[in-house]
């Protein structure tokens, strides 16, 4: 199956005026059979909260839930553990009702631009994929090397052996911070794809506080997406389902590309919730 969907659903278009902010992944659900959960990168969440996302979503409902900072090594914040056992226990924990529900598609260890192809970091994914034992993980680079000539079958054969779920990247070329598109899966059962939009201005260049947005600001076109058609029925004959998240949400394009992409790919879902009537 090919579920397609967006990062977060706070910030989307496609709610009816005056949605309360608690009502909206329940109105998410009634357009897109997944989600990622980017909130659990910035905080690892309370069982209440994870309990309340899985009451919220339809029955068949996916979630991809990003692993805390402090397990990719960005750290932006204060790490409230006194160690990496903590760390990893508590963030586990959080995840038991998706996972007891079985909407818990994948953990998606993002790590960061300057986490390189080396022996240390090749024995820290060895010890993160250890400590998740039990739990469906996708990896996803931010450096190049990993994918260099040198590399790049290693790397893939290194990530099917220990196995992680390849998470898939469209993003703009530009440089080491950016990884090629390799379109080859490692995990028979489960795929990532993530669109961040091709903005290679913004994509290396930190221009002010809200750089982050800025970087994520794209509207893929049609030819595009239909580029992304090819390619996602290249992974079907590797792997069985396929996860799509757009990411380019900075200027609201998310959604719209999902629905379009849904459309593109001649997908209609069944099972997804009722939508929410307008009371005027």
């Amino acid at each position: 199956m090919i579920y397609i969907g967006v990062t977060g659903w706070g910030d989307h278009n496609i709610y009816p005026t005056g949605t309360a902010t608690s009502d909206k992944l329940q109105e998410y659900g009634a357009h897109f059979p997944t989600v990622e959960v980017d909130s659990s990168f910035y905080a690892v969440q309370s069982a209440s909260n994870m309990e309340k996302w899985v009451k919220d979503t339809p029955a068949d409902f996916q979630f991809v839930i990003k692993a805390f900072q402090g397990m990719t090594g960005h750290q932006r914040g204060e790490i409230p553990f006194s160690s990496k056992e903590e760390m990893f226990d508590a963030f586990k924990e959080s995840l038991a009702p998706s996972k007891g529900s079985g909407k818990l598609a994948m953990v998606l260890f993002q790590f960061p631009p300057w986490f390189d192809c080396k022996r240390e970091n090749v024995a820290y994914l060895r010890y993160c994929r250890e400590k998740m034992t039990g739990y469906p993980v996708a990896l996803e680079f931010r450096n190049q090397s990993w994918f260099s000539a040198r590399f790049r079958s290693q790397t893939l054969g290194f990530m099917e052996a220990e196995g992680w779920i390849h998470s898939i990247c469209d993003e703009p070329q530009a440089g080491e911070g950016s990884v090629p598109t390799v379109l080859q899966a490692t995990n028979k059962e489960k795929t990532l794809v993530r669109m961040h939009g091709r903005n290679i201005a913004a994509w290396m260049k930190p221009n002010g506080k809200n750089w982050r947005e800025v970087r994520y600001l794209y509207r893929y076109n049609q030819e595009e997406l239909l580029e992304w058609k090819e390619n996602i029925l290249k992974l079907q004959k590797q792997t069985k389902d396929i996860y799509v998240l757009f990411n380019n949400n900075s200027g609201g394009d998310a959604a719209g590309n999902a629905k379009e992409f849904i459309r593109l790919m001649d997908i209609e879902y069944d099972g997804l919730a009722a939508k929410q009537l307008d009371l005027f």
